[in-house]
């Protein structure tokens, strides 16, 4: 067993909580004819850098989450390897294309050996897990899944049967020892690895591009560093009171006021745009401003979404001596260099067309992401008729179809046609038949009695006239409705409403408890007289 009092050591062999959606992954080299530490060294080194180089190659557009792929060679209890740890939040995208990139390492190194978890733990195998053997299972599997040559081998149980957790240098020593008893079956690397089918393609449609409207110098900046805008949104999406006072003041000095503004594609992840736009968020008074006077919707809707990337970005440069992501310190020496140089170094319009993707926009394909195909459609369409005619069969009615002889072409003749109403009148008239069998079973049960009216009322309203008894009765019905609406707690709705407002359009108590019952309620502004003016009403026709 390895040493209990390190919990902390990725070589324990006791089971480590990673931090929520983090994963981890050891590439180790197992060379038996390997005895010098050195060398081993060099060549853990040599693997790092063109693991890097490799992913550089594959995803050099890619925009993560937040943590990037990384390695670093480490040396612990005796083992050498090369470990990287990377935060993916909330895009699982991030760990499957660090899988991806993995498995493709594997099969360039023929010693190659790597050990792939998550804060779930052997995700790989959660995959798999209608194919497993019998005998794995979450308790034991630590440290028993490796990927190699670009295959996911098992190591066994030992002869003795015990499920005990293996250490990471008992394993490593199977490895070394026994190669040919690890498990492989081509099923389980199907299941495990199917997610990995729509790649590389995946990499770039896992990116989204949008029109925003933003300041010229935010423009440059996204320009110069893409990568950006990942914390950038996250600094948005995470934002508190405190972090939103600068905007809310007239007199605050932003790194990115709403001056000099140009339309630009910016590039998102499908996941950051979703977070970006689904914020409900009270614009500053000179964003709102501009929103008002927008010509037309999607020029609204442009100036929304520039007005929150650029609230993100003023955000996460302000946090710049907190953070030590490489692309958010880049937007900090930008801005440097322009208080420098000034505005004459800012793009001209004429060298924002020439961007690459300058004028691209995803936005109107948004709609097909979750169409269900043709396909889908014609294999669960209904038809009538097969299924009138299963019900007969079911209730052991007599079949009502009758075959026909005419014939084989041209006009159907008078016959013809007498014969297919006489058959259209039989299956109408065995529907109806089936539908009163039907009717008949239900009032028996009762379950047509939905709202059944009481013997006193029926007695009351024996021996009036038609109208005045319809009129009696719906007073009645009035009258209770009446009565429901005098039982609502008038002081609760209210205090629910003052702390919803409260919330300035930001998560809190009271809106989550109402979206916890399935009710959403509207911001103040949506019940303004013109709906087309303001901030709200543009961007809440944007959003819809």
């Amino acid at each position: 067993m390895a040493d209990t009092g390190n919990r902390q050591n990725p070589l324990d062999g006791l089971d480590k909580r990673l931090p929520e959606n983090c994963v981890e992954y050891l590439l180790f080299l197992v060379d038996q004819n390997s005895t010098d530490r050195r060398k081993e060294l060099s060549k853990l080194e040599d693997l790092r850098k063109n693991a890097l180089a490799s992913a550089k190659d594959v995803a050099s557009g890619y925009i993560w989450q937040r943590g990037e792929f990384s390695l670093e060679v480490k040396s612990d209890q005796g083992l050498a390897y090369v470990h990287g740890i990377t935060d993916y939040g909330d895009s699982v995208e991030d760990e499957w294309l660090i899988v991806f990139l993995l498995k493709k390492l594997s099969l360039a190194n023929p010693n190659l050996w790597i050990r792939i978890f998550d804060s779930d733990g052997e995700f790989l195998l959660i995959e798999a897990a209608n194919v497993l053997p019998a005998w794995l299972n979450p308790e034991m599997d630590r440290n028993r899944a490796w990927l190699h040559q670009g295959k996911l081998h098992i190591i066994p149980l030992n002869n003795k049967g015990s499920n005990k957790i293996l250490s990471l240098p008992d394993a490593l020593t199977f490895i070394r020892s026994s190669p040919k008893s690890l498990v492989q079956s081509d099923l389980i690397d199907a299941e495990a690895f199917y997610r990995l089918e729509k790649y590389p393609e995946q990499i770039a449609n896992s990116l989204h591009h949008s029109l925003v409207t933003i300041p010229r110098k935010l423009a440059l900046a996204l320009h110069e560093a893409p990568k950006a805008m990942a914390p950038a949104v996250e600094a948005f999406y995470l934002r508190d009171p405190i972090a939103l006072q600068p905007f809310l003041s007239s007199s605050a000095d932003l790194h990115f006021p709403p001056q000099d503004l140009v339309t630009v594609s910016a590039t998102f992840t499908r996941v950051l745009f979703a977070q970006l736009r689904s914020q409900r968020f009270d614009l500053p008074q000179p964003w709102a401003d501009l929103v008002q006077k927008a010509p037309d919707d999607q020029a609204r809707r442009r100036l929304d979404m520039g007005a929150k990337l650029a609230c993100g970005f003023d955000i996460m440069v302000k946090r710049l001596d907190r953070t030590d992501l490489r692309a958010a310190r880049e937007v900090g020496i930008i801005l440097d260099d322009l208080r420098e140089d000034g505005d004459a170094a800012l793009p001209t319009d004429d060298e924002i067309k020439a961007w690459t993707d300058a004028g691209r926009d995803d936005d109107d394909a948004l709609g097909s992401w979750d169409d269900d195909s043709e396909d889908e459609d014609k294999a669960v369409s209904f038809d009538e008729e097969a299924f009138a005619r299963m019900m007969r069969e079911m209730m052991g009615l007599p079949s009502t179809t009758t075959e026909a002889e005419g014939p084989p072409a041209g006009a159907p003749s008078s016959s013809t046609t007498s014969r297919e109403k006489a058959t259209i009148d039989q299956d109408d008239q065995g529907i109806r038949d089936l539908a009163a069998q039907f009717e008949a079973e239900l009032n028996e049960h009762g379950a047509l009695k939905l709202d059944p009216t009481p013997d006193t009322k029926l007695a009351a309203l024996k021996g009036k006239g038609k109208k005045e008894a319809e009129a009696e009765a719906l007073g009645s019905d009035e009258d209770e409705s009446t009565d429901g609406e005098m039982d609502i707690d008038y002081n609760l709705a209210k205090n629910l409403l003052e702390s919803f407002k409260g919330q300035a359009g930001m998560a809190g108590p009271a809106g989550n408890m109402l979206a916890m019952m399935g009710m959403q309620l509207p911001r103040d502004e949506d019940f303004g007289d013109d709906d087309d003016d303001g901030h709200a009403a543009g961007a809440n026709k944007a959003e819809k």
